[in-house]
């Protein structure tokens, strides 16, 4: 693969390619904000909402300013309590237990299965002994789909209200059931890495229930139920209208496409990397997944491995070093408990690195982060 010349760095995400791709779309939704003279919660952000709701199959969504505040909003729809216990995944990024705290609620923690997402097995051994657990929060990991035949088998034996954290696995389903379908609620991100990112931060709730969708609406902006006149404490977290008419004419149309190209390079990773010390980690059983990242888990010292990829001027991301129960940020909250042992995430933690996974790689790219992984001899 070396010809003896400088290599181009592969990137993680390539945002200026995606630039040229929506420049001219972009900047038409911009003039039409910018022209409209409304620029906060109007048309736009009701049209991508509708076009949202459409493409998840779900009947409403609503957008918020991003996928923490959606999380949060979707847990206060589902009347959680101070002091309420939430079912949790200690492999994620900080903001799905953040968000439960934030809420009032406290997070506990089931470890992960062996495709690094929770282990629903494992949640309905727990669940089965402790009767006081009614909330759940399981994260849709890496655009892998948690079984939802599993899911909601769990939330109807033990009576529970569930937010699916969808914030990597917009357009993935699992058993042909569309993810985000199975809770109460379902939260979004559209932060600028995620496979429909915003040109900033934005976030979206989606729903089966028409009252849910309204008291989000409600949530995020400042609680108000008509002007000034605020029935509940909310939040500011509104959905731009320039985002929201970007999201809808550049980056939704896209969509489509830019997963099937995901799932060829997933596809070419999977059969093509060949290498004992590299494994990658299997698909839930029946997702249908969207790519999101592509993580492996790496035998031996990984530091070695990340040095080793920046020689080979290849980008990549560690996807999370730091258990969510071992943050810092926990040491002076009630909660961070822990239900079962944490070997798998830990696991994870200390080996995972997320190759590049991006619409815009070349096949000169794949063909090298492949042949870079192969001849890697630790």
């Amino acid at each position: 693969m070396d010809n003896g010349e400088t290599k181009k760095q592969i990137l993680m995400n390539d945002f200026r390619a995606q630039w040229k791709t929506i420049h001219d779309s972009a900047i038409q939704a911009v003039e039409r904000v910018g022209k409209s003279g409304w620029l906060v919660l109007g048309k736009e952000v009701a049209s991508f909402e509708s076009e949202l709701a459409r493409f998840c199959s779900l009947p409403f969504a609503v957008g918020c300013g991003n996928g923490l505040d959606a999380l949060e909003i979707s847990l206060r729809c589902l009347s959680l309590k101070p002091g309420d216990k939430v079912l949790t995944t200690p492999l994620s990024a900080f903001a799905t237990s953040l968000a439960i705290i934030r809420a009032g609620g406290v997070p506990v923690f089931v470890d992960v299965d062996d495709s690094g997402l929770l282990d629903l097995a494992l949640a309905g051994q727990v669940l089965e002994k402790q009767d006081d657990i009614r909330f759940m929060v399981p994260v849709h990991l890496y655009g892998h789909v948690l079984n939802l035949i599993q899911l909601e088998d769990l939330k109807k034996r033990f009576d529970l209200s569930i937010v699916e954290d969808c914030a990597q696995v917009i357009g993935g389903k699992s058993h042909n059931i569309p993810a985000g379908s199975v809770g109460d609620c379902a939260a979004m991100s559209f932060y600028p890495t995620k496979n429909l990112g915003a040109m900033g931060d934005g976030g979206a709730v989606l729903t089966k229930s028409a009252s849910y969708a309204e008291h989000a609406k409600c949530l995020r902006d400042y609680g108000q139920i008509s002007k000034y006149e605020h029935a509940f404490e909310g939040l500011n977290s509104r959905l731009d209208e320039l985002h929201a008419a970007i999201l809808h004419d550049a980056l939704m149309p896209l969509l489509t496409k830019f997963t099937k190209r995901r799932k060829e390079i997933a596809s070419r990773y999977c059969s093509e990397i060949n290498n004992p010390l590299i494994r990658i980690p299997p698909k839930p059983e029946g997702s249908e997944s969207v790519w999101h990242l592509f993580p492996v888990l790496i035998k031996g010292n990984r530091r070695l491995f990340q040095n080793y990829l920046t020689r080979e001027s290849i980008s990549f991301g560690i996807h999370y070093p730091i258990l969510i129960p071992d943050q810092k940020a926990l040491n002076n909250t009630v909660g961070g408990q822990l239900l079962t042992s944490l070997r798998n995430a830990l696991f994870f933690a200390d080996q995972e690195i997320s190759l590049p996974i991006h619409p815009y790689l070349t096949e000169q790219q794949i063909e090298q982060v492949i042949f870079t992984c192969n001849a890697w001899q630790g």
